[in-house]
């Protein structure tokens, strides 16, 4: 049997395609049929025509045959525009670009092996019509472990957007407090300078000055000190949160694999993996700036 060169699902639409356009062409031909019966019917009922009623006849014919030809060209033209509507339809939804080469439409080699396991094809199926029938078989889940491990991927990615949301808000919460520890320092290195521009008066305003600086040194230092566990606090969760990071890129790579092995006979492959390069550029670079 002559082989089209794609896997035994594909061929199988193949072949169904090549039925109904089988159907659609015997209908056609027996359209033509009718036209030159009709004209035999009607018209050739003397035993001698003249040559202008020959002509008129054939034009009649003519124009009646041309008319069902071009109606049928038309109507095969825009059932193939169908298919690939539907064919263009699935690869979206994998965010695939699928490309047809115009050129290998008038290919003779690759036109006469169609003929061929078209012939083939029809030689088979009149054997198995001839035969016992078959019972029919359940057909697959339409996409099956694909969906899934689209599904997967998907799930992934979203985690890995609202581990990022998190990233950024702890990156805003510490730079907060950097910040409020940078304003106590220099409200201290101010109040030691007007400590230092006051030694001269007397002791009362010394004492009291004294006493506010202890007061705004106790305040510091224990500000000083809930920066610090908050700082700490900080740096355990970006860790952590590090942590997930890598574990989600682990289990995009995992699922990249699964991908790569599901689809290695399809062009879907090459997309996702590129999709999933992307990704993981982009966590490199969130890497990158965590680093910094």
């Amino acid at each position: 049997q002559a082989e089209l060169g794609v896997n035994e699902h594909h061929q199988n639409e193949v072949v169904s395609y090549m039925r109904f356009a089988r159907f659609k062409r015997g209908m056609c031909l027996k359209t033509v049929d009718s036209c030159f019966q009709d004209l035999k019917d009607s018209r050739l009922v003397e035993e001698t025509f003249t040559v202008d009623e020959v002509i008129d006849m054939l034009d009649g014919l003519q124009s009646v045959v041309h008319s069902e030809v071009e109606s049928e060209l038309i109507n095969t033209t825009y059932t193939n525009v169908l298919l690939l509507r539907q064919l263009f339809s699935q690869a979206e939804k994998w965010y695939l670009k699928l490309q047809t080469d115009v050129s290998d439409l008038e290919n003779r080699e690759l036109l006469d092996q169609v003929a061929e396991f078209e012939k083939s094809e029809y030689t088979s199926s009149n054997k198995k019509s001839t035969a016992d029938p078959i019972k029919p078989k359940l057909a697959p889940l339409n996409e099956g472990g694909s969906e899934l491990l689209n599904k997967t991927v998907a799930y992934l990615q979203e985690e890995n957007e609202k581990l990022k949301t998190r990233l950024k808000t702890i990156e805003t919460q510490a730079t907060a407090a950097l910040d409020e520890k940078s304003k106590l320092e220099k409200s201290l290195r101010d109040l030691q300078m007007i400590q230092g521009d006051q030694k001269n008066n007397a002791n009362q305003d010394i004492t009291e000055l004294e006493n506010k600086v202890a007061a705004l040194k106790s305040q510091f230092e224990k500000t000083l000190n809930d920066s610090t566990a908050n700082q700490k606090f900080l740096e355990e969760d970006l860790v952590t949160t590090k942590h997930n990071l890598l574990k989600v890129q682990d289990q995009l790579s995992t699922a990249e694999k699964e991908l790569e092995k599901k689809f290695q006979q399809t062009a879907a492959y090459r997309n996702m993996k590129e999709i999933l390069t992307k990704k993981n550029e982009q966590i490199k670079d969130l890497r990158r700036r965590l680093s910094k």
